[in-house]
């Protein structure tokens, strides 16, 4: 049974009035796949622009991304942020960015960290496109959730 259907069939947001408070930790991943256009810009860690500093304005646009989850996806309830902090690093022709995001709370975060992840890496593409229409957002995943009914990690 879906959780987000009422018994006609209608949507509806998911009551968690009952649930527990428990510490809510969510690990995303977005992999993008920028081609050497794009590549041949990175310096000390960074890739710059026209646009600016593409990575640190990354972090910034995934973690706003982020705080607005429940405004973006329909049935997320709005919930704290305890913590959020997105690392991006490059892999031969790949920029990993990952999302990591906790909270206290009766549901859970992992919609904020996938959220977190995918903004970032759309916002790397905004800030390359002028380099290149070449780059490919590869995917986005969750990596890792604990402190609800299940804990998940995923396996290679």
């Amino acid at each position: 049974m879906f959780t987000h259907v009422d018994e006609n069939n209608q949507p509806k947001m998911v009551d968690v009035g009952e649930k527990k408070v428990t510490r809510r930790l969510a690990k995303a991943r977005s992999v993008v796949v920028a081609p050497d256009l794009v590549m041949q810009h990175f310096k000390d860690g960074e890739i710059s622009t026209k646009k600016g500093p593409v990575f640190q304005t990354a972090i910034i646009a995934g973690t706003m991304a982020l705080k607005k989850t429940s405004e973006l996806i329909p049935f997320c309830h709005p919930i704290p942020i305890e913590s959020c902090h997105i690392s991006i690093q490059v892999i031969g022709g790949q920029i990993i960015i990952d999302c990591e995001a906790s909270t206290h709370g009766k549901t859970g975060i992992e919609m904020e960290a996938l959220c977190g992840a995918s903004l970032a890496a759309l916002t790397v593409y905004d800030m390359c496109k002028a380099l290149s229409h070449e780059i490919r957002i590869e995917s986005t995943e969750l990596l890792e959730k604990s402190g609800g009914k299940r804990d998940y990690v995923k396996t290679q």
